[in-house]
């Protein structure tokens, strides 16, 4: 398999980790664990430069004050809109 084709799916594969550690903080929301567990604290680690962001652009500029909090479903949106729309294209054209 050329590198190319590697480089590319070892994107893909960090594309779907962080959407999977998206989804596994969905569920610590419903289950409030201990925030020192190490696991735990990998995970909102990992996802908070992702999540802030859209939760501040939800709740400060868009001025949504709703109990239900939105941003993973945006951000994986997101995530999926720029990965599948601009990085994979422009990985392409630059590595064939």
């Amino acid at each position: 398999m050329p590198l190319s084709v590697s480089i590319i799916e070892a994107l893909n594969y960090l594309v779907r980790f962080i959407e999977l550690l998206v989804f596994v903080r969905i569920i610590f929301s419903w289950i409030n664990p201990n925030p020192h567990n190490p696991i735990v604290a990998f995970v909102y680690n990992v996802t908070e430069p992702i999540l802030g962001p859209v939760r501040n652009l939800i709740y400060n500029k868009l001025g949504y004050s709703g109990m239900i909090d939105f941003s993973p479903i945006v951000a994986i949106f997101l995530l999926n809109i720029i990965y599948g729309r601009l990085v994979l294209p422009l990985l392409i054209s630059l590595l064939f």
